[in-house]
Parts: C-alpha cells; sequence; structure tokens
C-alpha cells in the first residue's frame, strides 16, 4: 500500500476571483506577470479558502483594548459561548488583547444589531441559505457580527476573522461582508500513525492545523502491518504487543482508550470530526503477531518493520476471525461519535477476489450492527458495497480504465465518493527530486499539481453530486518527526482545503497561489514548518 514497488492508491481552472474593490487579475495559469505580491492584497483577497461571496464596503472595525467577545446570552446555546472563549483564546496571542468574553442579550450591540464594542456571535435559525456550515460576518465601524445557522458555521466564521486581522497586533478588519458556503460537506485530511506511531499532543497541533482552514475531517489510520495503535479491551496484545513496532525497528506505541476520547472531543470542539480506520483483510501482520489465532494455520508471524504491502490477510475461514472484527470494530465504534467507520479493504493481494467479497459482506454488516456507516477504499467497489457506503477513491492518472469504471458504476448505483487522487491529493508524494522525506511512486506533486485538478470532475462519467468531498492522506513510511510531517503537508494541504470548500468560480492558480504566499507569515507565525514551494511567491 504505500510504497514505489506495489501499485497503490495508485484545469484548466476557471478564472474568476472575488469581487472586491481591488480585484486581482486573472491571467494565464503559468504567466510570471500573475504574481503580485502578497503584501499588495486587500486582506479579503488574502482568504484562503477562498469564500463564497465578499461586499467590501465601507470603513472596518479597528481591535483595541476595549474589544469585547460576546456570545450566549439568554436563549443562547451554551456551545456558543463555548465557540466565544475559543475564539478569544486564538485572537488573544496574535492581538495582545485581553478580548473577554461576555453574554450579550440577542440584538445587543450597534444600528442594525451589529456588533458594538466588538465581535458578536449570532446564531439564525432562519438563515437556510447558510446551510450547516455557511456563515455570514459583517464589519462595520460599530463592530463585527459573526451569523450562522448552526454552532459549525459560527466555529467557521471565527476562523474567517482570524485571517482578517493581522499576524502580530491588533489592526482593523476592514468593512463589508463575507458570505460564505462549503462546497463540499466532506474535507478531510488523514493521517497514518500506524507506520510510525505519534502521540496524540501531535495529533491535536494537526487538528489546530485543519480546522483553521476549515478542513472538517480528521481520518486516522490505526492499523497496519507495522504496528496497531489503539488499545483494545477485549483484545489487549493488540497494543501491548502489535503496537511495540514501527517503520524502520523504532520503538512504536500506542494510544489509550482515554487518549483516543480526548482527542475525539478536542477534534469536535473545533468541528473536526475523526474517522478511525482499521484495515482489513489485508495490512494486518500486527495484528497476526499479537495472536496467532488470526492466521490460518495458528502461527503467529514476525513483528514486521519493513515497507513492502498486500501480504498479510486475515483468515477469511475462520470464524474466530469475525468474533475479532465485531469485538474490535464495536469498541472502536463505542468510541467515536462521528458516523463513519473505515474499514480499509485496499490491497489485499492474498485474498483471492471471492474470498475478499464473502470477507466484506460480513465486515460491512458489523460495521452497521455497529450503527456506523462503512468507509472503505475504492477496491470495495470490485466486490459488493453495502448500501449507504462510502468509498475513498486513490487512484492516479495511471490507474487502469476498468478499475475507475468500477468505481463509476459504484456511484451510479448511490455510493458517494470522497477522492483522493494520489497523484494530486497523497501528502506523502515528494514536491520534487530533492524532497528528502516522501514518495514518489505516483510521481512528484508539486503545489501547483496540488491544486490542478476539479473535483467535481475528476473521475469519468461521475457526477459532481455524487461527490461527499475531499481528502488528502499523508502515509507514514518515511516520516517519523512533526517537522517532516508539517514540510509534506504544508502548503499543499492548503490548495486541497481550497478545493473542497470554495466554489468552482472561485478557483484560480495564478490567485491561489498569492493566497498561498499571503498564509507564509502565519504559518511561520504558528511554528509551522512548510516547503517554500517556488511556483509560490513567498514574501
Amino acid at each position: 500500500m504505500r510504497v514505489p514497488r506495489v501499485p497503490r492508491r495508485t484545469l484548466g481552472t476557471l478564472c474568476s476571483l472575488l469581487l472586491l474593490s481591488a480585484a486581482v487579475s486573472c491571467t494565464a495559469a503559468h504567466g510570471d506577470d500573475a504574481k503580485p505580491a502578497a503584501a499588495a492584497l486587500t486582506p479579503y483577497e488574502r482568504l484562503l479558502p477562498a469564500p463564497a461571496s465578499v461586499r467590501a464596503e465601507g470603513p472596518g472595525y479597528g481591535f483595541g483594548a476595549g474589544t469585547v467577545i460576546r456570545a450566549g446570552g439568554p436563549g443562547a446555546p451554551e456551545e456558543v459561548r463555548r465557540i466565544g472563549e475559543l475564539l478569544a483564546e486564538q485572537l488573544r496571542g496574535p492581538t495582545g488583547l485581553p478580548l473577554p468574553v461576555a453574554d450579550g442579550p440577542d440584538g445587543a450591540g450597534g444600528p442594525g444589531g451589529e456588533g458594538g464594542d466588538g465581535v458578536r456571535l449570532r446564531l439564525d435559525g432562519g438563515a437556510g441559505e447558510l446551510g450547516e456550515e455557511g456563515y455570514r460576518l459583517r464589519t462595520t465601524p460599530a463592530g463585527i457580527t459573526l451569523t450562522a445557522r448552526t454552532p459549525a458555521g459560527l466555529f467557521h466564521a471565527g476562523q474567517t476573522l482570524r485571517q482578517l486581522l493581522p499576524v502580530k497586533g491588533a489592526g482593523t478588519v476592514p468593512g463589508g461582508t463575507v458570505t460564505d458556503t462549503p462546497r463540499f460537506a466532506y474535507r478531510g485530511a488523514m493521517v497514518d500513525v500506524a507506520r510510525h506511531h505519534f502521540p496524540v499532543a501531535q495529533v491535536k497541533r494537526y487538528v489546530d492545523q485543519l480546522a483553521q482552514y476549515k478542513i472538517n475531517t480528521l481520518h486516522v489510520h490505526l492499523t497496519d502491518d507495522q504496528g496497531w495503535r489503539i488499545a483494545v479491551d477485549s483484545w489487549p496484545r493488540l497494543a501491548e504487543y502489535g503496537g511495540a513496532s514501527e517503520v524502520g525497528g523504532g520503538p512504536g506505541g500506542s494510544w489509550s482508550k482515554d487518549e483516543y476520547r480526548d482527542l475525539v472531543a478536542y477534534a469536535a470542539d473545533r468541528y473536526v470530526t475523526l474517522v478511525p480506520e482499521i484495515d482489513m483483510p489485508g495490512h494486518v501482520n500486527a495484528a497476526q503477531a499479537a495472536y496467532g489465532e488470526l492466521t490460518c494455520d495458528g502461527k503467529a508471524p514476525a513483528r514486521y518493520t519493513g515497507v513492502k504491502v498486500g501480504f498479510s490477510s486475515l483468515c477469511v475461514g475462520k470464524e474466530r476471525t469475525y468474533e475479532f472484527i465485531d469485538d474490535v470494530l464495536g469498541e472502536i465504534a463505542a468510541l467515536t461519535p462521528g458516523p463513519y467507520l473505515h474499514i480499509g479493504g485496499d490491497e489485499a493481494h492474498s485474498t483471492p477476489a471471492a474470498d475478499y467479497a464473502a470477507f466484506m459482506d460480513r465486515a460491512q454488516a458489523v460495521v452497521a450492527r455497529h450503527g456506523k456507516t462503512v468507509m472503505a477504499w475504492h477496491q470495495l467497489a470490485a466486490a459488493r458495497p453495502a448500501p449507504g457506503a462510502v468509498l475513498q477513491y486513490w487512484g492516479h492518472d495511471r490507474t487502469p480504465a476498468a478499475e475507475k469504471a468500477a468505481v463509476a458504476a459504484a456511484a451510479k448505483a448511490g455510493h458517494r465518493l470522497v477522492l483522493s487522487p494520489a497523484d494530486h491529493a497523497y501528502l506523502d508524494m515528494k514536491y520534487d527530486k530533492q524532497t528528502g522525506p516522501g514518495l514518489a511512486w505516483a510521481g512528484y506533486v508539486p503545489a501547483q499539481r496540488a491544486y490542478a485538478w476539479n473535483p467535481g470532475s475528476y473521475l469519468p462519467d461521475v457526477p459532481e453530486s455524487a461527490v461527499l468531498g475531499v481528502e488528502a492522506p499523508l502515509w507514514t513510511e518515511t516520516i517519523s518527526t512533526r517537522s517532516d510531517w508539517e514540510l509534506m503537508a504544508f502548503p499543499r494541504l492548503l490548495s486541497l482545503a481550497e478545493l473542497a470548500w470554495s466554489p468552482a468560480t472561485a478557483l484560480s492558480w495564478p490567485a491561489h497561489r498569492t493566497r498561498l504566499a499571503a498564509q507564509g507569515p502565519r504559518l511561520d507565525a504558528q511554528g509551522i514548518t512548510y516547503y517554500r514551494a517556488p511556483e509560490v511567491p513567498w514574501s
């Protein structure tokens, strides 16, 4: 699954920008004259992802010592207060202001219900046009009002406000209105903690990085041949023994259930849903090393620290196999409030096709029995996807047409797709031949290539209505440090965040690369290691 030797997860853009008072002209995607300095952009033009609609209008609101964040009040959900507290925490460091959070009765503030002496968070159940995650941010000299139909929308509005303020210092938010809704409901990233173990603290840091760019899903690849990273009470040796290895022979490690619960709660506070993956029927050497009864001959293999894929398989003919997956998926489902359980299903090269289909039938039934929706890699399309199952496509330009056709047939049958084309969205692909970490089996993926595809029309015969969203996976065969993780993720993750959120009419590489450049000082201020892609005009 994740090595160059084995094939695996194996736009012209629309030239239209935000209509602002100082718009950047759209020019040819490769033209050097399309590289305006990031410093020349207005704050609205620097927003990433690009919003659906912006109207710059009139004077702005200056943050100062008296600025208050008003959240909650009579009849307001406690969740609104929590969003206000988190927003204040995120703004205090950069602005240097106290930013107290106060209750404010509905309608408090300046003329027209504006923010008055600061920022007002407002839920409006009648704002149906904003959908489940959309928002409106309105700025006048009297203050700033964040309006949404749901708490998730209010949170996203707060993240936009962060970008409208200077990286350091209080500053003034320009006058105007941002009205914004996402293109796709599922905007994801994935991290593999099985090849190399990472502590929960590092994953929390990633959650913060994802949430500020409106990514709402984190898929965590918890198990593979090299390590099992989550405690399972009914099978304790999975983590105790199967977790004590990783690529290259390091000590590995695993998360306790309490650590996992803590991560789930932390992500939920930032409106990021966790999707756990327990890979099966292949990629199971760590489980079989811990429990020999999971092999057909009853003999436990040695723990594995290499990177070759496709050699392991659960024993499809043993009833004990299904007791195992029922126990494991049941415990993981109980820990996970989100709707999905990912059961892998890729690169099962050691499982005959008929056995694979029979196994996936039973595994999908287990997921349903525990109240979750199946997610699986797109190889499930060649078997029998259960009703409602979501398929994650990881192919690339060289993927056989027949394989793509099977995915298209699943989409026509009503299955939603999450798109992760390896030669655009895999964050572990090298930028170029000089990149230190990473692989290149799907080719090099420079920053521009990460952006140069349209999820709504990417797969032949798959309409945009069948696309649930976009996900950017990061496999860790070659990644064992935080700095390498961030180097490979940034800035490409930001490009994929924009593809997933922004309307197709806002997508333009010349404009996007200036927005990327404008994020450089923010990434620097947050201590994020990122690749200074040569095609981006970093300031």
